[in-house]
């Protein structure tokens, strides 16, 4: 029996996926289909930056409403997903996503620590995903969005994680403010993922380092070197 020496998780978006040409793609192309402006990534960050934005259909409805543009909220949600994921056989800007880590990284540690998800995404959307880049799949558990009543910032997924590895110490690596404050509250180790061309680098280190990072690396092909 492999002894292991705790548990590391995971956020999905950012950290072992390359999102800016699907979720931040598709916030742009929403907010383009009903306000007729075009608002970039930079933009998106910066609603990022200031926490409560983990889901994508809420801020997509806000950057609306900023622009001067009432849209209800499932009509959001549906514009929303029909660019994501694709519609009468056209593909959606899903699969546009790119694996992060790079090969014999999670077999690596998955050798040493239990490896789990705790991510804003519906268990449909993270399955998509962990189908085409990690089958076998070596998380467990996935929590997901539509597996608590409290989203991010609040500890409740991580919470689930713990009890689903009782005693056992739990690391969070994520690349937003929400996952280290979720991580905070949880009162577990937090490792900031922000890479070196992000257009607000300085400012999401600084958001880590306030909300008490253990560590904060580029990507996750460097989180071998963080832990213990």
């Amino acid at each position: 029996m492999v002894n292991r020496r705790g548990v590391i998780a995971f956020d999905m978006d950012g950290v072992l996926v390359e999102v800016g040409d699907s979720y931040r793609e598709t916030i742009i192309q929403t907010v383009r289909h009903f306000s007729g402006a075009t608002i970039t990534r930079d933009r998106i960050q910066v609603y990022k930056n200031e926490g409560g934005w983990n889901n994508d259909w809420a801020l997509s409805q806000k950057i609306l409403r900023d622009l001067g543009v009432e849209v209800p909220y499932e009509t959001v949600v549906d514009q929303f997903n029909q660019l994501f994921l694709g519609e009468n056989g056209n593909p959606g800007l899903i699969t546009r996503e790119r694996w992060i880590a790079q090969p014999g990284l999670l077999e690596r540690l998955a050798a040493r620590f239990h490896l789990a998800i705790f991510t804003g995404r519906l268990r449909y959307e993270a399955d998509v995903t962990l189908k085409r880049f990690a089958d076998p799949c070596p998380f467990d558990p996935i929590i997901c969005s539509d597996h608590v009543v409290n989203p991010k910032p609040h500890p409740e997924g991580l919470r689930a994680i713990q009890a689903a590895h009782r005693g056992q110490p739990v690391w969070y690596l994520g690349d937003t403010v929400d996952d280290a404050r979720s991580a905070r509250a949880a009162r577990i180790p937090f490792i900031g993922v922000v890479a070196p061309d992000h257009s607000r680098r300085a400012e999401v280190m600084r958001l880590f380092e306030q909300e008490r990072a253990v560590a904060i690396i580029d990507d996750i092909n460097q989180l071998e070197r963080a832990l213990p």
